[in-house]
């Protein structure tokens, strides 16, 4: 199976899931190797919730460090844990916004040990699209494109990252979800995003975890991703943001069939925040 890279446990603020579990059962569902990407958003908005997205980084890498070398290296513990060899890698989901670029732009140059990161925009204005009242007195167009601005200014301002996360998020929460998407209307905006990802040796992620949302695609949307394509991206991660353990690998098999499907014959991960291509075809 292709490796879930985007994945959350007790350290991210909004997920109570041991990462010990988290592993055993990706083990036994045949996954080899996974991605930890815990949530780290700086100066997230109170919520209704009260969620605390600041993460304890230095605990957070020293953990899962530990954690990695014990599943390469000490097989009593692997058998306490009932799994074979495992594949940990440790990455982080960086929150990012405009505020926040220049402060993030050297994390992990300053917390070594990260193998990957994730950028995703979950705040605009102040405003996660997450609660309803997002989109209080907005038209939900008008809404959807001030978004991808944002993510414009982010990846023409941010280079600390390695996939823009479920670039299309909001499409989660929208009045109307992706029902009257169309990816053309916001052309001025992804196109260039999209290009200057692509310079910068960037790439996007396949998310699944719209699929158990109740939503009827994969982000990003396959509008975004056939432009993405189209412009010359390469680098794509696959990752089922689960934050439970019935939702880790979620969609995979069709996951693989899309990429396949929209020209890809590779999919990437990520050590030391370099990529490693992987053919696609091999795990058909």
């Amino acid at each position: 199976m292709i490796p879930d890279y985007h994945l959350h446990t007790e350290f991210s603020g909004d997920c109570e899931t041991p990462v010990t579990e988290l592993i055993k059962t990706a083990a036994n569902m045949g996954l080899s190797s996974v991605c930890i990407t815990d949530h780290n958003d700086l100066d997230f908005p109170d919520t209704p919730d009260n969620v605390d997205f600041d993460l304890d980084i230095e605990t957070y890498i020293s953990s899962l460090t530990l954690l990695r070398e014990r599943l390469k290296n000490d097989a009593a513990y692997r058998a306490s844990l009932g799994i074979k060899a495992f594949d940990l890698r440790i990455g982080l989901e960086q929150g990012v916004m405009p505020s926040t670029c220049d402060r993030l732009e050297d994390f992990s140059k300053k917390h070594p040990g990260l193998d990957f990161i994730i950028c995703s925009s979950h705040v605009v204005d102040d405003m996660d699209p997450y609660y309803p009242e997002y989109f209080e007195g907005k038209n939900e167009k008008d809404a959807y494109r001030h978004y991808f601005e944002t993510i414009l200014y982010n990846v023409e301002h941010f280079n600390d990252y390695n996939v823009y996360g479920h670039i299309d998020y909001i499409l989660r929460y929208g009045p109307t979800k992706a029902d009257n998407f169309k990816a053309k209307e916001y052309l001025e905006i992804l196109e260039p995003a999209f290009k200057k990802m692509i310079y910068n040796g960037k790439g996007i992620e396949i998310n699944t975890g719209s699929l158990y949302r109740e939503l009827d695609f994969m982000h990003p949307h396959d509008d975004i991703l056939r432009l993405y394509k189209e412009l010359g991206g390469e680098i794509i991660t696959v990752g089922s943001d689960a934050h439970d353990l019935a939702h880790i690998g979620y969609g995979f098999k069709d996951a693989e069939k899309r990429l396949l499907d929209f020209g890809f014959r590779y999919y990437c991960t990520f050590r030391n925040m370099k990529p490693d291509f992987i053919p696609i075809e091999l795990q058909l």
